[in-house]
């Protein structure tokens, strides 16, 4: 992003963009908690932001993150309270919509494990080591992964455990699911979900919280 600030801290009219990413969830029925993962030097930031913005019926907690995505989560799931789901989001994702997360829910509930995602729009090549292409795979089956993730606490936190004892990096929350056989179910979002990643996304991101 080229800032100094981390992204999840950056503005968009006068809000950090945590601020806009935590507001999707309130209206979530059941809801019993939020944590933040974050790094030392934002704690006390990411606390005021909850305090600021989440319901006093809902518990809230910010906790120092791990070097990679998954050692955080790790970090956050000794926090979780006595709850049936788990939902993981990116906090730089703040245009998911109400219905898509309590559709992952839904699913979750029946299944144990959802993902909200988009299908492949552009043809995807499969490369070697040379960039040379050694296969077009169709895009019937492929889509671009989301966040919310959302798990039962039981199936997540065995999940976790596996891989951290057989010490597996995956790229996702679904990954550490999947390879223990269980099945995870896709939940059609949209591309407004997207990930302010870039300062073009931020610009986007910009001009879609003028226009609302």
């Amino acid at each position: 992003m080229q800032k100094e600030t981390p992204k999840p801290y950056l503005e968009l009219a006068g809000k950090t963009i945590l601020e806009y990413t935590i507001r999707r969830f309130l209206s979530l029925d059941g809801l019993r908690q939020v944590l933040v993962a974050t790094s030392e030097s934002y704690l006390s930031t990411a606390k005021q932001i909850l305090e600021d913005v989440v319901p006093q019926n809902v518990a809230t907690k910010c906790i120092v993150g791990g070097q990679e995505r998954q050692d955080s989560i790790y970090n956050a799931l000794d926090e979780v309270s006595d709850v049936d789901l788990v939902m993981v989001h990116d906090a730089v994702r703040p245009f998911v919509k109400p219905q898509h997360i309590k559709a992952c829910c839904k699913v979750a509930s029946e299944i144990g494990g959802a993902v909200l995602g988009v299908p492949a729009k552009d043809t995807i090549k499969r490369i070697n080591e040379q960039q040379v292409i050694q296969e077009t795979p169709s895009r019937k089956f492929l889509w671009q992964t989301q966040t919310p993730q959302v798990f039962r606490k039981k199936l997540m936190l065995e999940a976790y455990e596996k891989a951290r004892k057989e010490g597996f990096t995956g790229t996702d929350d679904s990954s550490l699911v999947e390879r223990m056989g269980h099945q995870v179910k896709m939940v059609e979002g949209d591309r407004s979900n997207f990930k302010i990643t870039y300062p073009l996304d931020l610009q986007l991101a910009e001009l879609i919280i003028k226009k609302q």
